[in-house]
């Protein structure tokens, strides 16, 4: 970057050392004991209560006057209210009684009939003692005095923070990392070169924010990064913690919103809070988009609790101090629907994207993942990079570790190739499935139809080459044919797209020729070209009738897996004109690979022979049968830029003509931003 001018510095004047990180502290940490303390009073109230139960037994007066009478009366204790306690005659350890003397009852009859049958007879002024007075006290005002105690907590806890901070739903749930000894840095992100130099601006603000301070310069209040899932953004926003050493604060945008009541809003104010006892500081939110959505409008009354987080988070961000060095990093995989007031300037001032990595990224994060691990001379991480296209590094996580797992199974330690493409084949297809068996006409119809598919593209000028042809079940897919293209594509020609429609449809044509009839095994291929044909005529403006028109399907621009077509701008004519143009070029795709197909039958019949005896095929045997050379290089045609300029590709704008893998109504794989690797399948079960 270029360095702005600013006054000489003497050299080698070192930078000032950075504050230590603080601990946040806890002022009020005696109120959160005062509940605790309050129960416990109580229960020892209710405990001292019921450790009464076992004192004297309550005699009625008939059952007293009995018991006079047989002789089982001890003493006698007459008090002046008319109660009489005592102790009952021959009990083990002298049992204790009590009752209650009616006052027309008493007297001297009461009393000589006590003498007759020699009761000890004694009388009380019954004066209360001091500790007994001072028990009924206590048992009688601790209640009131606890809950005066909690109002009084409540109220103070009201003031400071909120009703919803009176019981800790107000604390935002922030996980404080101190990276004065940093376990995350640049070194442990690989690849994304591009996307390391332009955060890097945010490690120099935070390190010499007097330098940019002379020039007049202003930190940015946030960063945006956008991306699909799985591309590292969290462990990005670490690396940039960890360069900078200061503290990271981080925290999930579904933690803010919950059932109450201005929770959200106090947890944005209680995180900023801490991110000031601890500034310099990063904030990082993921999943931003669960607070940040855009605001509804067209409504009368809106009392929205994620509308009121997003207000309190817009408020924070704009006071900040720029001289107290906050920078909040945000990440996100759906930036189309944040509002527009969180990405003005002075809020999210930059917007960072990363990408799908490139080949040369796929190689470095490989290697990062392949650490610690044994791998065989076969191995070539290149190849497994040119294999891998629209993999993010959390899928290429995933494939090393499949590769380890089948390794492990077969009770070796070293991986080999055969590790590494059998994972990247269970990723896209799924688990092969040994118990399924196909009938002898199954089997042969799966063989016709990946012929079909490989065929088609290995005498395609444009076409992606074959890489390997298998008709052994995995997953939904009863067979699949691999296609890898030779370099990084950025762009997509007309002509590409067209060779792609027809290789799609070789299957179904295969079948139409060798058996006269097609099968429901073209199901997910007729599925994927039309997706694509649909794309061609809305979105890429290759029809002729229609014209160079686009209308966006408005879509997410990195989540796949939802409906192709989420909006209509245009009118019924409009809908069926599309339509015909859409049945036009499948149609006509469907001609082009038949005819093909009925040039080369001879090779087609020794591909299905060759699939049925092998079951499995590489791309140079199906080169071989239909006389034609295998592709080493070709040219790299439309590229809208160079390669060697920036490591980190920026993706042709919106989503890739066709998705990566067409697989079996399986879950598709990661769908790339750069190239495609395209698996024609046979659809089963």
């Amino acid at each position: 970057m270029t360095r702005p001018a600013r006054a000489p510095e003497r050299p080698g004047r070192p930078l000032p050392p950075l504050p230590a990180a603080r601990p946040p502290r806890r002022r009020d940490a005696w109120w959160r004991l005062l509940p605790w303390a309050a129960g416990a009073l109580l229960f020892a109230v209710v405990l001292g209560r019921m450790g009464t139960a076992d004192g004297p037994s309550t005699l009625s007066y008939s059952e007293f006057l009995a018991a006079v009478d047989g002789g089982r009366v001890a003493t006698a204790e007459i008090h002046p209210d008319g109660d009489v306690t005592g102790r009952l005659a021959g009990s083990a350890g002298g049992g204790e009684y009590e009752t209650v003397v009616p006052v027309v009852l008493s007297g001297e009859e009461l009393l000589a009939r006590l003498e007759g049958h020699r009761v000890a007879v004694s009388a009380t002024t019954d004066a209360p003692s001091t500790a007994g007075q001072l028990l009924t006290w206590v048992f009688t005002l601790l209640p009131i005095a606890v809950l005066v105690g909690v109002w009084v907590w409540m109220a103070r806890r009201a003031r400071s923070g909120g009703m919803t901070s009176a019981f800790g739903m107000g604390r935002s749930k922030v996980t404080i990392t101190d990276t004065s000894r940093p376990t995350t840095t640049f070194a442990d992100v690989a690849g994304y070169e591009g996307v390391k130099r332009e955060v890097a601006e945010i490690i120099e603000f935070l390190r010499e924010p007097t330098r940019f301070a002379a020039a007049g310069a202003v930190a940015p209040r946030g960063v945006l990064m956008t991306g699909p899932p799985g591309t590292g953004k969290t462990l990005l926003a670490r690396a940039v913690a960890g360069e900078a050493r200061v503290p990271f604060l981080s925290v999930t945008g579904s933690s803010f919103v919950e059932m109450f009541v201005g929770v959200g809003a106090a947890r944005v104010r209680d995180l900023f809070a801490e991110a000031r006892k601890l500034a310099p500081a990063i904030v990082f939110v993921d999943e931003i988009d669960a607070i940040g959505q855009r605001r509804q409008s067209g409504t009368l009354i809106s009392n929205d609790e994620r509308e009121q987080t997003l207000n309190q988070l817009l408020a924070e961000m704009d006071g900040f101090d720029p001289t107290v060095g906050i920078i909040v990093l945000a990440a996100t995989n759906r930036p189309e629907v944040l509002d527009a007031a969180l990405l003005r300037p002075g809020r999210f001032d930059r917007q960072v994207l990363i990408p799908l990595p490139n080949q040369s990224d796929r190689v470095a994060i490989l290697a990062v993942h392949c650490r610690g691990k044994h791998l065989a001379d076969d191995v070539d991480l290149e190849t497994v990079a040119r294999g891998t296209p629209g993999f993010s590094g959390a899928d290429l996580a995933n494939l090393v570790n499949e590769a380890a797992i089948r390794a492990a199974r077969d009770r070796r330690s070293t991986i080999t190739t055969a590790d590494l493409d059998d994972a990247r084949d269970r990723i896209l297809l799924g688990q092969r499935d040994a118990s399924n068996v196909l009938l002898p006409e199954e089997r042969r119809a799966v063989a016709v139809h990946e012929a079909g598919h490989a065929l088609v593209a290995a005498c395609s000028d444009h076409a992606d080459p074959v890489h390997k042809v298998t008709i052994l079940p995995a997953g939904m897919a009863l067979g699949a044919t691999h296609q890898l293209p030779l370099h990084e594509r950025h762009l997509y020609s007309e002509s590409y797209l067209l060779d792609t429609l027809a290789v799609q449809l070789g299957g179904r044509a295969a079948e139409h020729l060798v058996f006269g009839e097609g099968s429901t095994g073209a199901a997910n291929d007729l599925a994927t070209a039309t997706s694509l044909a649909t794309k061609m005529v809305r979105e890429y403006g290759l029809s002729a009738d229609l014209g160079p028109v686009g209308y966006p399907s408005g879509g997410p621009l990195f989540l796949s897996g939802g409906p192709e077509v989420t909006s209509r701008p245009f009118g019924d004519d409009t809908q069926r004109r599309i339509d015909l143009e859409v049945a036009r070029l499948v149609r006509e795709a469907d001609v082009r690979a038949g005819r093909v197909l009925a040039e080369h039958r001879d090779a087609l019949d020794r591909l299905v022979l060759e699939l049925l005896e092998h079951e499995t095929l590489d791309g140079a045997a199906v080169y071989d049968l239909c006389g034609r050379p295998v592709p080493v290089s070709r040219p790299q045609v439309l590229t809208h830029r160079d390669e060697s300029a920036d490591p980190s590709p920026t993706p042709a704008e919106g989503p890739p003509p066709c998705p990566s893998t067409t697989t079996d109504d399986t879950t598709p794989a990661p769908t790339p931003t750069s190239t495609t690797s395209t698996i024609s399948s046979t659809t089963g079960r």
